[in-house]
């Protein structure tokens, strides 16, 4: 990761023992984002093809594609439980072995021959994956510099954006050699090896702390916010590429150029947002954000145009960058010794949502249309409105 000129200034003015630490920072940073960025062509992967390899080659239901991913999303409570057990562990440690089983479970996905081999594969990717979720964002929190933690945060979810696009990019080219879907997926498992040999290279120092089971009532709108964001993020993976894919018949690789084109904005936006977020707080950005997803949602839902709905899908993909104002507000409340564990809890009440979530949108989409399974969201969007105008007013740095 190349030194900015605040970088420079900084190390310009320290005395050799903080440049040492400091070096040691970047340095974990760096590997931080190879981690990131080598987990993120192997979701790119998974993702692309996702709703294509189930429509097409396994003739997958939504029904199925909803208990499927509630099947899935248990993981992400697991996962709390895991992380509690792994308390005092080096958190890069912890990433190695949580991206190994990544590799194992998707590269895994070349074997698989019907709706059950997927159910149970899903399982062991997704275990590993939702396990690793919170670990670079708590990584990056413990490495950044004070009164840096927006901006640090912003380049490494460009740094994953980068990844992502990347592996849009190889799927789409590969796809137009005509490869068939299964070796993509026999890749993704190599790319999720490197990655967690990049882990190795972070600072054992960073140890996930605890105790884990961390539940207080001044982070409940944080668990609020993460339980209502999981019920619009399950809407957004499961069920947009799906509309396409099943309702309109598109193709993989207009779904991979869509989803490539939402990464280069997520690049090109994070670093921007990161500072944003830093320079007026983390209410505006999610009231806009949550606002915004009242409206797609009801377009999802009502437009029945494939070329507004390619739109929509672009603008929706693209906001999942203001998600990461969740996060700064974390670093804003909780103490550093704190921070894995309130994230951690996060991404619990996050998949509770997110167990709950496909299973109601298979059952509304069988029965009621697809419509349906877009409007459920608007009133998760909307009660998130209410709940961010709660949050505490931003204080700028310098100003307490």
């Amino acid at each position: 990761m190349p030194l900015d000129s605040e970088d420079r200034a900084m190390l310009d003015v320290l005395p050799m023992e903080p440049i040492t630490a400091a070096a040691q920072r970047r340095r974990g940073l760096l590997f931080v984002g190879l981690a990131v960025a080598g987990a993120q062509v192997t979701m790119a992967l998974q993702i692309g093809l996702n709703a294509n390899f189930l429509a097409d080659e396994l003739g997958v239901t939504p029904l199925q594609l909803g208990l499927l991913e509630a099947t899935r999303e248990t993981c992400g409570v697991i996962a709390f439980a895991i992380l509690a057990i792994l308390a005092g562990i080096a958190e890069p440690l912890i990433g190695t072995a949580m991206l190994m089983l990544l590799a194992v479970g998707l590269g895994s996905y070349y074997f698989a021959q019907n709706y059950l081999w997927v159910l149970l594969l899903g399982l062991i990717w997704s275990q590993g994956l939702h396990v690793w979720m919170p670990l670079p964002n708590s990584m990056t929190l413990a490495l950044a510099e004070p009164g840096r933690a927006g901006h640090r945060l912003g380049q490494i979810q460009a740094v994953g954006a980068v990844g992502f696009g990347g592996g849009l990019i190889l799927a789409l080219f590969l796809t137009l050699a005509h490869v068939p879907m299964r070796p993509m997926y026999l890749l993704a498992g190599a790319v999720a090896i490197m990655a967690a040999a990049s882990c190795l290279g972070i600072p054992r120092q960073i140890k996930a702390p605890g105790p884990r089971l961390v539940f207080r009532r001044h982070y409940s709108l944080y668990y609020v916010l993460s339980f209502l964001e999981g019920w619009r993020r399950q809407i957004s993976f499961s069920f947009a590429n799906f509309l396409l894919v099943k309702q309109y018949h598109t193709k993989l690789e207009i779904i991979l150029v869509l989803m490539t084109i939402v990464q280069v904005i997520g690049y090109l936006a994070s670093p921007h947002v990161g500072r944003l977020i830093d320079r007026i707080g983390e209410r505006r950005i999610l009231l806009f954000y949550y606002s915004c997803l009242t409206i797609l949602f009801i377009g999802y839902a009502l437009i029945p145009i494939r070329s507004v709905l390619y739109a929509l899908f672009i603008i929706d993909g693209a906001f999942f960058v203001f998600v990461m104002a969740l996060t700064t507000y974390v670093n804003r409340i909780a103490p550093k010794s704190e921070h894995t564990a309130t994230l951690s809890m996060g991404v619990a009440m996050n998949h509770v949502a997110a167990v709950a979530m496909p299973f109601v949108g298979g059952l509304l989409w069988k029965n009621l249309g697809y419509q349906s399974a877009f409007l459920v969201g608007v009133p998760a969007a909307a009660l998130s409105i209410f709940v961010a105008l709660r949050l505490p007013p931003h204080v700028p740095s310098g100003a307490k």
